[in-house]
């Protein structure tokens, strides 16, 4: 009798053990997964203008509605301050689950380990294999272009032929660019500028030096290349369209914040003329449709501008929710209704498919872009997208030079020593 109740006792214990292991690992699974009952849950961040928001909006909701376990909670910011805010929450490994990416940050996120890797589970066939390409590191896949791109300028059409000055070409030189600001300036009421000043930009700086012959700002392998000629020639122009007149003051420029319908200064028509990458021509046209043009970057020797992928989409390697993140990526690039719904605000489809299918039904907004693409392509420079910490220094350590300089603080040596210095204390971090 003994042995009977020992045997039970032993049984029961042994059901009991295994049950409670069995209900832990499913515990576990569920904290690793986010999961209950099969529902998943995933943050997303983006910047953008509005338009490009209610886009993104639109598409999740049709994601949600065709993935009914599935939700999101969402980001969504301008330009400033979304790369501080995504650094704070990547240290403390609380990185949203799908990140908007931009190639000047790849590098960075990417070597810190703090992407997931994307080579399986998201269809890219019917991408161009270079754009495909963009989004590697190391020849792993850390990003998937959300759409192509190309730099240039957008100017003030409306203005252009209100003041009965001749529209500017694709083939233009930036000799002519300053000469057309000069040529306009004095038909403008006091307080309005023919063009942005430039001198902080390094984006728009980096299109002149590589007119001019000298490459990219950054060497292949990561060494500081601003050609320091080429730099103070620049500097020096815009020195000059200063004290003319001809572009924003310092204290106007340093204010702007772009893309607000009050604050950016080609909105509310403080100036005539400033930069754009063709993806962010929608941000400009919504607000005041027919209003602006596109054109291709000014040439010198070589031409000026590139191609490059408008922005990407990432997975958080803290992420746990991966594959769905995964899902999430190839139902906006692939998907009809989704390119339906996004049209071109975020770039130029990177689907041949979709692009081909939507071209017909293209409005003079997205033939803007395509033509600002088209325009570019033949010769277009290489994209580079910058190493390791190459974001920080353009939008921080560039940015604060070039203030320096534009109210008299620096000198031309010594802010070019100044970015040398700042680029190889970011690149030791």
């Amino acid at each position: 009798m003994k042995r009977k109740w020992l045997s039970f006792f032993l049984a029961a214990l042994l059901a009991f053990t295994l049950s409670a292991c069995s209900a832990q690992r499913a515990q576990q699974q569920e904290e690793e997964s986010g999961s209950t009952d099969g529902k998943v849950s995933l943050r997303v961040v983006w910047w953008g203008s509005q338009e490009r928001h209610d886009a993104t909006m639109k598409v999740l909701d049709l994601y949600k509605e065709k993935n009914p376990n599935v939700t999101f909670e969402t980001e969504f910011s301008g330009w400033d301050g979304y790369w501080d805010k995504l650094a704070t929450q990547s240290a403390a490994q609380n990185a949203p689950d799908l990140i908007q990416m931009d190639a000047q940050y790849l590098q960075e996120y990417a070597t810190r380990n703090q992407l997931a890797d994307l080579s399986e589970g998201i269809n890219v066939e019917d991408m161009d294999p270079t754009l495909v390409d963009s989004g590697k590191v190391n020849d792993k896949l850390y990003a998937v272009a959300l759409g192509n791109n190309a730099f240039g300028m957008i100017y003030n059409k409306a203005a252009f032929e209100k003041l009965g000055v001749e529209t500017p070409k694709a083939d233009w030189t930036w000799d002519e660019l300053f000469a057309l600001a000069r040529e306009i300036q004095p038909k403008l009421e006091k307080g309005k500028y023919a063009m942005r000043d430039f001198t902080f930009d390094s984006a728009v700086y980096e299109m002149y030096q590589l007119s001019k012959g000298k490459g990219h700002l950054t060497t292949e392998d990561g060494n500081f290349n601003i050609d320091k000629e080429t730099w103070k020639e620049w500097i020096s122009i815009f020195e000059d369209l200063r004290k003319e007149g001809i572009v924003s003051p310092a204290e106007m420029t340093v204010a702007e914040v772009e893309y607000d319908p009050k604050n950016d200064l080609l909105l509310n028509d403080s100036v005539l003329i400033k930069q754009s990458f063709a993806a962010q021509f929608p941000s400009f046209d919504s607000v005041k449709p027919e209003t602006y043009a596109l054109v291709k970057a000014p040439k010198d020797a070589e031409a000026g501008g590139y191609l490059k992928p408008s922005m990407f989409w990432s997975v958080s390697e803290s992420s746990k929710q991966k594959e769905e993140a995964k899902k999430v990526i190839d139902f906006f690039i692939n998907d009809p209704e989704a390119a339906e719904i996004l049209g071109v605000s975020r770039g130029l489809p990177v689907s041949k498919k979709i692009l081909d299918s939507m071209s017909s039904s293209f409005t003079d907004s997205d033939k803007a872009q395509l033509q600002l693409v088209h325009d570019t392509a033949p010769d277009a420079q290489p994209f580079n997208g910058g190493p390791q910490g190459w974001g920080e220094f353009q939008n921080n350590a560039y940015r604060q030079v070039g203030e320096q300089l534009m109210f008299g603080v620096l000198s031309q040596d010594e802010a070019y020593e100044e970015l040398k210095n700042h680029y190889e204390e970011i690149k030791g971090r």
